[in-house]
């Protein structure tokens, strides 16, 4: 018997628990529709800023050891406004916009665009680990971030979620900030600064040096911030960090997430990935006698 996997995000409702991350499969709306189709509950743009940015010279991807990868796109996007007129005929997919910017300004006018959207929820990137002014530079300023999320929830109606990186303050620390100004819920984790160097040049491969580290390698770091959180905090959680099967995705939403984010495993097999997961989690529900997706959150505190 198929189990009910819908879950809720604090007042955001999806019908299935699996999202696509934030940057992976770029910014269409015919590929975000087709994900929707093969069973993603709900789709991250990639992060959008106030004027679009050109990005980092190639190289800028680069496989490592243990089904990782180290990237520094330098968060290319075509800015919110040509974005927004996008997805403006979106009526069906619930599309959670990411928006990076260095000030509260940047993020009030990227919501004032999306006027006329379908938005199901807002990101803030405030953890991109490679790019200067933003991203983990702003998630380390606890004042900052106090204001960013201050001014989005002013400007919005919808959920408005931080997604948070491990800088070179307490992560635990930007969460209980971003709470404080009202934020909705936490996505945990980024991608983690990181680099390669070639040993035949004798030079780091990525142009820009350093870049973020994704997928498998960093699965044990995201559980443990997730576990973490949802230990200290009262606040609805979206795991991300490695997730490739619905063994990985169960232990996230056990540590306490609501759902999850895949990024790095999607490029191999995106259309069939969220289906794959989504039966895994509906057949473990089974299997354990668990009703209710809801029932397994949090799960492993309780033990």
């Amino acid at each position: 018997m198929e189990q009910n996997i819908s879950t809720k995000i604090g007042s955001l409702n999806l019908e299935k628990p699996i999202i696509l991350a934030s940057g992976i499969l770029g910014i269409s709306l015919d590929v975000f529709n087709r994900i929707y189709r093969a069973g993603a509950g709900a789709v991250v743009t990639k992060s959008l800023s106030k004027e679009p940015w050109e990005g980092y010279a190639n190289p800028t991807i680069f496989s490592v050891k243990g089904d990782g990868w180290l990237n520094a796109v330098g968060l290319s996007n075509p800015g919110a406004a040509h974005f927004a007129k996008m997805i403006e005929s979106n009526k069906e997919v619930p599309i959670i916009v990411s928006l990076v910017g260095s000030v509260e300004d940047d993020f009030e006018f990227m919501i004032k665009q999306f006027k006329n959207c379908k938005v199901a929820a807002y990101e803030l990137n405030l953890s991109c680990p490679h790019v200067d002014k933003v991203g983990l530079d702003v998630g380390d300023d606890p004042e900052l971030v106090k204001k960013i999320v201050k001014a989005v929830k002013a400007a919005t109606n919808v959920p408005v979620f931080v997604k948070i990186g491990l800088g070179t303050i307490d992560y635990l620390e930007t969460v209980s900030v971003a709470i404080e100004a009202g934020v909705d819920g936490i996505t945990a984790i980024n991608t983690l600064r990181a680099m390669a160097i070639d040993v035949e040049t004798e030079r780091p491969i990525l142009s820009n040096k350093i870049g973020g580290l994704s997928g498998t390698p960093i699965k044990p770091i995201a559980v443990r911030c997730v576990y973490e959180i949802s230990s200290k905090f009262n606040i609805p959680i979206m795991g991300c960090g490695g997730i490739s099967t619905w063994e990985d995705a169960v232990e996230f939403v056990l540590a306490g997430a609501s759902a999850v984010q895949i990024g790095s495993a999607v490029a191999d097999s995106w259309t069939q990935i969220f289906d794959e997961i989504n039966v895994g989690i509906s057949n473990y529900m089974v299997k354990k006698g668990f009703s209710k997706f809801e029932e397994m959150v949090g799960r492993a505190k309780r033990s």
